[in-house]
This record gives structure tokens, sequence and C-alpha cells, in this order.
């Protein structure tokens, strides 16, 4: 993490493999009592929803700076 900063730089691949952790969680859940735990279970929603907006954003900023590496950034 940058000093100073709440950012943190995540790969699209870190940020997959802590989504599919997090489904994973969510599905050994459901058959236990833990899946009645409203708080918990809203918790794990929204982490699983902010995780894969990182994996989205950090996957089109790879492929984005990939085709600038090849091609050349975009003008215009």
């Amino acid at each position: 993490m940058a000093r100073g900063s709440d950012v943190e730089i995540v790969s699209a691949l870190d940020a997959r493999s802590r989504l599919e952790a997090l489904e994973t969680e969510r599905a050994l859940v459901l058959g236990t009592r833990l899946h009645g735990i409203t708080a918990y279970m809203s918790d794990l929603e929204a982490e699983i929803e902010a995780t894969r907006r990182i994996y989205v954003a950090a996957a089109v900023t790879e492929i984005a700076t990939l085709r600038a590496e090849l091609f050349g950034p975009d003008e215009g």
C-alpha cells in the first residue's frame, strides 16, 4: 500500500482468487447456522460485490495496459 493512501494495487489474478475464495465461503455457509446470521451474510455479500468490482477494474486496466504496450496509446 502506498504511504498515506488507502489504495492498494491488486492484480486481476489476485482479485479473482479472492473472489473465488469468498464465493466458496458463501457456498460452504449455505448449509450451516451462519447462513441465518443476517449481518454475517450481508457483510459477505458486500465483500463479494466489492471484490467483483475490483476484479473487473483490474482486468480492464491490465487489458488496456497490454493493448497500449502492443499498439501504442490511443490518441484522439
